[in-house]
């Protein structure tokens, strides 16, 4: 059964996803990651972005390979963004992003971008054919500050928390150190929602920004983290 893709009108905000094609690792290591980053740094403009990094490779100021240099070239036109990324979280075979409609069609339009520029990078590093997702992506519409909230703590803590060792249980038993990990992790957004570093590619909103520090955030995180493992346990006992 074909899954209905909610509407989301300009002003709208939406939780965008997709994994690999058949389950598929589609960052198969860093730099693949790094190339994604910079394909929402880039691609998140009206402009064309035909051949965009052989373009900038180019230019003597900009290395393609080098995983920080998210600079916007000095003789490009001014950027217009088709959305606005309020978060992201890379895994390996699947991504998450929080995005806000700006234009009409604009979220289509970036992931239609977003699609055939990894594809095509992907089938020429490692000469494969055929599509790297599965489908097209999945949205689901976000209306409700409550919503929004816990989709945040969901992309930027509770996802990268997955990967720290014994998964969510284990990051909640040392939820200190596990965040700091996760504001660490170069492929989440944690650290550039709260300027540990800039890259250029999220841009907070009224609906992310309704706490007034990090840790206000992080005590946000761990309440819901905790509430989902408490809720988690408690199923099973029901269902024993």
């Amino acid at each position: 059964m074909k899954l209905r893709i909610e509407p989301i009108e300009v002003g709208g905000y939406g939780h965008i996803y997709n994994r690999g094609n058949r389950k598929m690792v589609v960052f198969r290591n860093i730099s693949d990651k790094w190339h994604f980053l910079k394909i929402l740094r880039y691609f998140n403009d009206q402009n064309t972005s035909a051949h965009l990094f052989q373009r900038m490779a180019q230019k003597s100021k900009f290395d393609p390979n080098h995983p920080f240099n998210f600079s916007w070239p000095e003789d490009w036109p001014q950027r217009i963004p088709l959305v606005k990324i309020l978060s992201y979280c890379l895994r390996d075979n699947h991504f998450h992003l929080f995005l806000k409609e700006i234009m009409d069609g604009g979220i289509s339009t970036f992931m239609k971008k977003i699609n055939n520029g990894f594809t095509g990078y992907f089938n020429l590093k490692y000469d494969e054919v055929g599509r790297i997702f599965q489908g097209s992506y999945k949205r689901k519409r976000i209306d409700t500050q409550q919503f929004a909230d816990y989709l945040d703590v969901y992309i930027q803590v509770f996802n990268p928390m997955e990967e720290y060792p014994g998964d969510i249980e284990g990051a909640a038993k040392e939820f200190d150190k596990a965040f700091e990990v996760a504001l660490e992790n170069p492929f989440c957004s944690l650290g550039e929602s709260f300027k540990k570093r800039n890259l250029g590619i999220i841009e907070r909103d009224i609906l992310t920004d309704s706490f007034s520090n990090l840790e206000s955030y992080k005590e946000f995180a761990k309440e819901a983290i905790l509430f989902r493992q408490a809720k988690k346990k408690l199923d099973k006992l029901t269902m024993e």
